[in-house]
């Protein structure tokens, strides 16, 4: 790959009441600064209302990064791809776009040339996309990177986890193993994403109807339907630590119940890409898979890490309920008149 890159990359993060995570996520792109050309870095403050935006300025100002970083404050929490947007999409229509986009989270810190990394990869590779890190906990476990779409096969497996069933369907299932070698992947966690301009240019924007969870999915789909293709490259690191703004997935820590939004996310996903059959048959093989192992769960006595009113919060939140509603809604909207 080559040494000399002459690009630029406007770096997203969105903060959304984790100012501090915030700024060590910004100390940690000095050297990326240093090294690549062109970086800067626009953190979106999604409507914290916790003190972040004073604090997140005070740091930049503090530690002299203004020349790169700026911050942005949002009077709405739109999500995770509305943040992003807010970035993004001014700098589309200034008079010169950056060449690459990369989505950061704010509880990330990147390793030592992790963008060059990735910029790199892109510019000897121009059918590439979109190219995502490698990811590690705090303590240096490999996090799961190289991903499948959702689909009937991969949501039976994901309710049912039987493990000869995996196995049988391992050509579906969503996390594929890794062997830390740079290969293409159906979609990235928005984490640490570096998204080619002309992608935007021909896709547009991430959909701000999901609120979080499936917006990384849906765009990586969307990027693959217009014959561009994602890549996987784990030689760029970066540590993540996970769950950290919104309580979901907190490692180490008991599981919480799921907000109405992760549920809203994957049946938008399933209904927006294969269409309400695909979607409706999805939630039942899900539904008759997880039935089937919390019997197993019980009889066998094995432990219980699922989120609490997991199964009930699904049926409520699933396509089914949703038509069911919309059509006792339509008919009541309807006057009968006896004749």
């Amino acid at each position: 790959m080559s040494n000399t890159i002459q690009s630029d990359v406007l770096v997203v993060i969105v903060n959304y009441r984790t100012p501090d995570l915030t700024i060590n996520c910004l100390r940690s792109l000095v050297p990326e600064v240093r090294a690549v050309p062109g970086i800067t870095v626009t953190v979106v403050d999604n409507n914290s209302e916790d003190g972040s935006v004073a604090k997140i300025q005070q740091a930049i100002a503090a530690e002299g990064w203004e020349d790169w970083a700026n911050l942005l404050p949002s009077s709405h929490n739109g999500g995770f791809a509305y943040g992003n947007n807010l970035a993004m999409r001014p700098a589309m229509q200034s008079a010169n776009p950056p060449t690459y986009f990369l989505l950061l989270n704010p509880d990330t810190e990147i390793r030592l040339g992790a963008i060059k990394i990735l910029v790199d990869f892109m510019e000897c590779h121009p059918q590439a996309g979109i190219a995502g890190s490698g990811f590690e906990l705090a303590d240096g476990t490999p996090w799961q990177t190289i991903l499948r779409f959702p689909s009937l096969l991969s949501e039976l497996d994901s309710g049912l986890r039987l493990g000869i069933v995996s196995k049988l369907l391992s050509k579906w299932v969503v996390a594929r193993p890794s062997n830390n070698e740079i290969c293409e992947t159906d979609w990235l966690p928005g984490a640490s994403m570096l998204i080619r301009r002309q992608v935007v240019e021909s896709v547009g924007l991430m959909d701000e109807e999901y609120f979080l969870y499936y917006e990384e999915t849906d765009y990586c789909l969307q990027v693959k339907r217009a014959g561009w293709t994602c890549w996987c490259v784990p030689q760029s690191l970066v540590m993540h630590i996970g769950g950290q703004s919104t309580g979901v997935d907190v490692p180490d820590s008991p599981p919480k119940r799921l907000p109405k939004y992760c549920f809203d996310s994957r049946r938008r996903y399933f209904t927006k890409n294969y269409g309400f059959w695909y979607a409706a048959i999805a939630d039942l093989l899900w539904i008759l898979g997880f039935s089937l192992w919390k019997i197993r769960q019980t009889i066998q006595r094995k432990p219980n890490y699922d989120p609490p009113y997991y199964l009930q919060d699904f049926i409520q939140n699933s396509v089914w309920l949703y038509w069911l509603q919309g059509l006792r809604s339509k008919l009541s909207g309807f006057n009968f008149r006896s004749t």
